[in-house]
């Protein structure tokens, strides 16, 4: 089975960038020690501080789905709801060369 790669783009309100910086921040070590994570990195654009981007690696889409079931993420996403531009964009990927 293929490694899955995810790019997860999620933008702050105005005024909420703090805020959600340490909500996504507060996901990275657990998700690290998680079961199949092989890599989870997150990144804030230069130009705009409010919009955050993950870049993960999993051993497989089983992995992936338990962690998006995970504590950390199911009470953040709850935390997240009225602090969000806009619904955060998430491609799941496999690389083909």
């Amino acid at each position: 089975m293929s490694k899955i790669d995810v790019v997860a783009h999620i933008h702050a309100k105005t005024g909420s960038e703090s805020v959600l910086r340490e909500i996504l921040e507060g996901f990275v070590a657990p998700t690290r020690r998680e079961n199949g994570c092989l890599r989870y990195d997150l990144f804030v654009d230069l130009s705009d501080a409010g919009k955050f981007t993950f870049i993960e690696e999993w051993e497989s889409e089983a992995a992936l789905e338990a962690h998006s079931r995970s504590a950390h993420i199911t009470s953040g996403r709850a935390r997240m709801a009225d602090i969000l531009r806009e619904p955060g964009w998430v491609q799941v990927l496999t690389r083909l060369v």
